[in-house]
C-alpha cells in the first residue's frame, strides 16, 4: 500500500462489512463529522449512529449506515468497528422508513426509541446519499 492511500475495514459485530483501499472516509463521532485523508495523525473515536462515506482509489464511493462503535486511525489504517453496519445497497428504504415511524410513535423520551429513531434516520441518510 502506498502512502497515497488508507486501507479500510468497516467491521460489524457479526460480519466484515467493507474493506478496502480509499483516498477519504468521512465518518461522525461524538466530536462531529471527520475526514481522514492519507497520513492522518493517530486517533482513536467514539462513533455515533449515522453514515461513513468512503471513497475508494477507484473514484467510486461506498457509503454505510452504522450504529455506534469506535474508530481507529494508524499508519494509513482505518478500522470503523460498529455493532451493526449496512452498505446503503444492502438497506430496504421503505422498511426503514417505516422503522422510523413505529420509532416515533414509540415516543422519543425513551432511550431506545431515541435509539432506534437515530438508527433509522442513519439508515434512510445512507441510501439517499448514495443515489
Amino acid at each position: 500500500m502506498s502512502d497515497s492511500l488508507l486501507h479500510v475495514e468497516l467491521v460489524a459485530a457479526d460480519r466484515l462489512v467493507w474493506s478496502g483501499e480509499a483516498k477519504l472516509v468521512i465518518a461522525r463521532t461524538i466530536g462531529g463529522d471527520v475526514g481522514i485523508l492519507p497520513n492522518h495523525a493517530p486517533m482513536l473515536s467514539v462513533v455515533i449512529e449515522g453514515v461513513v462515506d468512503v471513497q475508494t482509489a477507484d473514484g467510486e464511493t461506498w457509503v454505510a449506515a452504522v450504529d455506534a462503535g469506535f474508530l481507529s486511525v494508524a499508519e494509513n489504517r482505518v478500522s470503523i468497528l460498529s455493532e451493526r453496519a449496512e452498505m446503503s445497497h444492502e438497506i430496504d428504504l421503505e422498511k426503514a422508513r417505516k422503522d422510523l415511524e413505529r420509532a416515533h410513535a414509540a415516543g422519543e423520551f425513551d432511550d431506545e426509541a431515541a435509539e432506534a429513531v437515530r438508527r433509522a434516520e442513519a439508515r434512510i441518510r445512507a441510501v439517499e446519499q448514495a443515489s
